[in-house]
């Protein structure tokens, strides 16, 4: 079995061996909360946010890990499933959250002039990491059907997300 850094490097590297093994091993949950809380401390470091902008920060992407590893199940297994799709919440929280492990080089964003390269390269780095861990937590052949699990993912996180602030004030 790899260690956290060794899994982090290949989920960072969009290794699907990786993925596969993570999915897997139900005892890596903590270990993919871990890499959430570490690419999220390195976004706010990133961003020059302050201890109370981190904690944040940190709560919040807990959170979404959560909400958004629901949202990928629920669609990749009742909305487009295919014939070999079999997943539970835990094997696409743990993929997804080790997508996020691109997500540290987010602490590079303090850096002058780069930052906004940084984090917009990191960003992208992520989603297509989120993609890969996606295709291999549902064991999707398509590639485009797991891009499209994540777009459906995304509107209804932002549409929610818009109910919710209109809703709060």
């Amino acid at each position: 079995m790899a260690t956290l850094t060794e899994r982090m490097l290949g989920a960072a590297l969009l290794e699907r061996t990786t993925y596969e093994e993570v999915e897997r091993d139900r005892t890596a949950t903590a270990q993919a909360l871990g890499v959430v809380v570490l690419s999220s401390v390195a976004a706010g470091i990133g961003l020059g946010a302050g201890l109370r902008g981190l904690i944040i920060n940190t709560v919040a992407s807990i959170v979404l890990w959560a909400i958004w590893a629901a949202l990928v199940y629920a669609i990749g297994t009742r909305l487009l499933p295919e014939q070999d799709t079999h997943a539970d919440w835990g094997e696409v929280a743990r993929t997804v959250g080790f997508a996020q492990a691109p997500g540290l080089l987010r602490v590079f964003g303090i850096v002058p002039v780069l930052g906004h390269f940084v984090r917009a390269a990191t960003d992208v780095w992520v989603l297509i990491a989120t993609v890969v861990a996606v295709r291999q937590a549902l064991d999707y052949r398509s590639l485009p059907r797991a891009l499209g699990v994540c777009l459906i993912g995304w509107v209804l996180q932002v549409v929610g997300f818009l109910v919710l602030r209109r809703t709060l004030g």
